[in-house]
C-alpha cells in the first residue's frame, strides 16, 4: 500500500512548507479557471416582486428561485468543465501537492490515492479549521494589506 503523506498526516513544519506551495498553484489555478468569475454570473430577467399582490409575488418569487437554481447549476456544471477539463494539469498539480507529490509525478499514483488522502484531509478538524481560518481573513481584508 502506498504512503498516504498529506496535509492531515505530515509534520508541523512540512504542513507550513507545502500549504504555501499550495497557496502559490492555487492562486495560478484560480486564475487559469476563471472560477470566481464564473462563481459570480448573475441570474439574468430576475422580476420585481410587488408588494401589492401577494398572489403575484408568490408566483414571481418561485418564477425568481428557479431562474436563480438553474443559474447556479449552469456555473457549477462551467466551474467543473473549467477545472476539470480545461484546466486539467492545473486541478492536477493542487492535488498532486496536497498529497505530497510533485506535479510531474501525478500520474504515478492511481486516482483512488488521491480520493484516500482527500479524504483524510477532509476529514481532519484541524486542517479544515486552518483553511477555514484564512479565507475568513481573506474576507476580512487582512490578508490583502
Amino acid at each position: 500500500m502506498e504512503e498516504r503523506k498529506n496535509l492531515a498526516t505530515c509534520t508541523p513544519r512540512e504542513f507550513l512548507k507545502q500549504t504555501n506551495r499550495i497557496r502559490k498553484s492555487a492562486e495560478r489555478w484560480m486564475n487559469a479557471t476563471d472560477i470566481v468569475n464564473i462563481r459570480n454570473r448573475k441570474v439574468e430577467g430576475l422580476q420585481v416582486i410587488p408588494a401589492d399582490d401577494a398572489e403575484e409575488a408568490a408566483r414571481i418569487r418561485k418564477e425568481n428561485a428557479e431562474k436563480i437554481v438553474k443559474q447556479r447549476a449552469k456555473n457549477l456544471n462551467e466551474i467543473l468543465d473549467s477545472a476539470l477539463e480545461e484546466h486539467i494539469d492545473e486541478t492536477l498539480e493542487l492535488l498532486a501537492l496536497a498529497c505530497f507529490v510533485e506535479p510531474k509525478d501525478v500520474d504515478k499514483h492511481k486516482i483512488s490515492f488521491y480520493l484516500r488522502n482527500l479524504s483524510d484531509i477532509f476529514s481532519d478538524a484541524d486542517v479544515l479549521g486552518f483553511f477555514t481560518s484564512l479565507a475568513q481573513l481573506e474576507q476580512t481584508g487582512i490578508l490583502n494589506v
